[in-house]
């Protein structure tokens, strides 16, 4: 015996806003489109000024590496009682 089903056609589900998977698929791509518009324009307008080439250079070599050659000193350094 062949059974036979009851094939009824599907509802409307009503618009695509609706459904909470579709705000899912279109909302984290978009979220990250404006993310990196956002970052977009921080980089822009918080821009740092540029270094004068000729001030940084009047400075010798040695004095560059004064403080890491400090903080080296410093932690190899013992304790005193």
């Amino acid at each position: 015996m062949k059974r036979q089903r009851n094939i009824e056609p599907p509802q409307d589900s009503g618009p695509w806003w609706r459904h909470g998977f579709m705000w899912l698929v279109v909302g984290g791509p978009l979220l990250v489109v404006v993310a990196a518009l956002v970052t977009a324009v921080i980089a822009v307008r918080g821009a740092d000024v540029l270094v004068d080439t000729s001030a940084a250079a009047s400075g010798s070599p040695h004095d560059a590496d004064v403080p890491a050659l400090k903080a080296r000193n410093h932690v190899v350094t013992p304790r005193q009682p």
